[in-house]
């Protein structure tokens, strides 16, 4: 299978003062996923800033962005985030969707980071992906640990979504499943065989796992919302092109093939662009 690379620029964490080349302002993250573009990625996974670099769930910030990003790539898969780590509410989580970007991601279960929780109540991510659906929006199916891969296919039984889903499993966080090979194996036998996978990595984990999963045929997350170091001894910052160049050269090593948008088929009928 031809590798997918789904690009994740920004996130809620990193800040200029962590990492200068971190992109916050609209024209930034549309500028870096430009480039990104150019020299390719099969989808975009996008969080919003406001001018304080604080995450935002605003309408207004989203459509800046997702506007710039359909302008300068089209026909790139638009994935917004509707994370629960700063943001409680159901309508502040799903307001983005009423934007109908291609996807939107779903994470599968509360979870807790090192320093804080992302709290995603049964109710909530059930709510979340019927307004996916309502608004025409693919879910990104997020997944930290194995119960959230069988809670995935479980919604997508109980919502009937039939169609092959798209799944990020993140191996590497403090409270979740961890990247080596027997981990590694059972997330992505538990996951429909005809499905796409991406598999990310947190910190000193992506190029690691980002390695294991474009041997193995499967896709990549990758970019300075998982690991701003380029370095294994953090000694060089990264910066989102630096790491989107060296899986070009994993892909080109293990001579594979780069998927685009259209190959990845995940767009809605209702928000497909010409």
């Amino acid at each position: 299978m031809k590798t997918i690379i789904n690009f994740c620029p920004t996130g809620m964490i990193p800040t200029k003062s962590i990492n200068k080349n971190t992109p916050i302002s609209p024209s930034e993250i549309v500028e870096q996923t430009h480039e990104a573009f150019e020299l390719g990625i099969t989808s975009v996974h996008l969080h919003a800033r406001l001018h304080n670099e604080k995450p935002t769930f605003e309408k207004d910030v989203y459509r800046k962005i997702i506007e710039g990003v359909r302008k300068h790539c089209p026909k790139l898969i638009i994935c917004c985030s509707t994370s629960g780590r700063d943001f409680p509410s159901f309508n502040q989580r799903s307001e983005v969707i009423e934007l109908s970007p291609d996807m939107c991601s779903l994470t599968l279960s509360s979870l807790n980071f090192i320093k804080s929780a992302s709290i995603n109540a049964p109710d909530m991510i059930q709510s979340l992906l019927e307004k996916m659906i309502r608004f025409g929006v693919n879910p990104e199916l997020e997944c930290f640990d194995l119960g959230m891969i069988n809670y995935g296919k479980y919604l997508l039984k109980k919502m009937n979504i039939t169609s092959p889903s798209y799944w990020n499993i993140i191996f590497g966080n403090i409270a979740g499943i961890q990247p080596t090979f027997s981990q590694i194996g059972a997330a992505i036998s538990e996951v429909p065989e005809d499905h796409f996978i991406s598999l990310g990595g947190i910190g000193e984990y992506q190029l690691m796992t980002n390695s294991l999963a474009i041997t193995s045929g499967l896709g990549v997350r990758v970019g300075l919302e998982d690991n701003i170091w380029y370095d294994k001894n953090k000694k060089i910052k990264a910066s989102n092109i630096m790491l989107l160049k060296r899986i070009h050269q994993l892909i080109e090593i293990n001579q594979k093939e780069l998927m685009s948008s259209t190959e990845l088929g995940l767009y809605n009928k209702k928000n497909e662009r010409k």
